[in-house]
């Protein structure tokens, strides 16, 4: 059994918040996660997945915010800025620790919002002999 979230993101590109005075370009993005549980797949859990992909960007994406609140969200994005490979390092680390997983591909692609193309990165692990 395999276990995937399909998580929507945003990322401050890291690149423009270097060159700019908190004007930095962000996007849009999604994190796919799948895993196989090491034992039992009720170990696992797709608000847990949903959480470590969330956490991995520069900002969760909402369905309804107040004014007040997209401020909060853009300015704490601005503070995280990250690659579509940091992402995917920040995912892998987390279920790379954890003993309840055998094994995980982890996907992020950014919908750039001033390039013409989709920035991508993926990585995929598999348990050492042993681990259950």
């Amino acid at each position: 059994m395999v276990l995937s979230a399909d998580v929507p993101v945003t990322s401050v590109c890291p690149c423009s918040k270097a060159i700019s005075d908190r004007g930095a370009h962000n996007q849009r993005g999604h994190i796919t996660i799948d895993v196989k549980p090491a034992e039992h797949p009720t170990d696992l859990w797709f608000d847990e997945l949903i959480g470590i992909a969330e956490a991995a960007a520069s900002s969760p994406v909402y369905a309804l915010l107040k004014r007040p609140d997209e401020r909060h969200v853009t300015m704490a994005g601005y503070d995280n800025p990250v690659f579509v490979e940091d992402m995917v390092r920040n995912v892998a680390q987390v279920l790379a620790a954890s003993e309840r997983i055998r094994l995980y591909r982890v996907r992020a692609v950014n919908d750039e919002s001033i390039h013409n193309h989709e920035a991508y990165a993926a990585v995929s692990w598999t348990a050492p002999t042993g681990r259950a």
